[in-house]
């Protein structure tokens, strides 16, 4: 969560950091504009900017998709509790600006495995006392389920919305995302909401090269086709309209111009535990 200032260095590194490694949260923030970012990040960024022209798109999709879905479930629901999981680093319109903007007591928890995030989120929220961060792995729900931070603000027994903005994508197929999707549905009530954005294959060129880009990079990052993404869902959830579509295409507030080659290959969709 970014909140200004210059670009981050080599020398101004958070303990913890390795800044040999790229980070996705990093980059995805790199390619945000966001300056939260060390030269390795910036450097994997600059291969889907240079090499894979257009594909920057798909972070700014995904980004509008998802503060439109915050902004549906807070105006048109009950909902007034988010557990965002694999948060990142935003520039601007965080999970809790959105959600506040339209009811101030919301309720946000964030969490991500990256230090930085941890150290800009506390910065950050250290005045919003509705709001938490914490550094946890998606991979362990159990231990952000039973975390002191996400106890103090989430209340289990009213519905609450979990995001999950372009992250399942980046596990591989053998750490199995949709058990995640389904210790989450299992600890809901009915009436909870779950959002997901994925990077979409159409068994094309494009996401092949991403995917091998991802692979290569920082060892993970999973194109799935359309069957694969709804299927995270179980049988536990009713997806609601418009279904899976790309991330442009999601509940847009203007009209969306044909989509590029590469707006096609990030898709979100918007389920709720009945």
């Amino acid at each position: 969560m970014v909140d200004g200032g210059a670009q981050s260095t080599e020398s101004t590194a958070i303990p913890g950091v390795d800044v040999t490694k790229p980070s996705i949260a990093r980059t995805y923030d790199y390619l945000l504009g966001g300056k939260d970012n060390y030269a390795i990040d910036r450097a994997l960024g600059d291969k889907f900017i240079n090499d894979l022209p257009g594909s920057r798109a798909i972070a700014f999709d995904n980004r509008g998709a998802l503060t439109r879905a915050v902004r549906e479930i807070v105006t048109t629901t009950p909902v007034r509790q988010f557990i965002d999981l694999g948060s990142g680093l935003p520039t601007a319109d965080n999970v809790h600006q959105v959600a506040q903007r339209y009811a101030v007591g919301s309720k946000v928890v964030y969490v991500d495995n990256d230090p930085v995030v941890l150290a800009h989120g506390r910065a950050l929220l250290a005045e919003n006392e509705n709001t938490t961060v914490f550094q946890a792995d998606l991979r362990d729900p159990e231990a952000i389920y039973e975390s002191e931070e996400t106890r103090a603000l989430i209340d289990f027994d009213q519905p609450v919305a979990v995001i999950l903005s372009a992250v399942l994508h980046h596990l591989n197929d053998d750490e199995d995302p949709a058990a995640i999707v389904r210790f989450w549905h299992d600890r809901i009530p009915s009436g909870s909401y779950v959002f997901i954005s994925h990077f979409r294959s159409e068994n094309d060129p494009r996401s092949a090269q991403m995917q091998e880009l991802l692979q290569g990079s920082v060892g993970r990052g999973r194109w799935r086709t359309d069957e694969e993404i709804l299927a995270l869902f179980g049988d536990g959830f009713d997806v609601l309209p418009p279904g899976l579509v790309s991330a442009a295409e999601w509940r847009p507030t203007e009209p969306v111009d044909d989509l590029t080659d590469w707006e096609r290959l990030i898709a979100a969709v918007l389920a709720v535990k009945p």
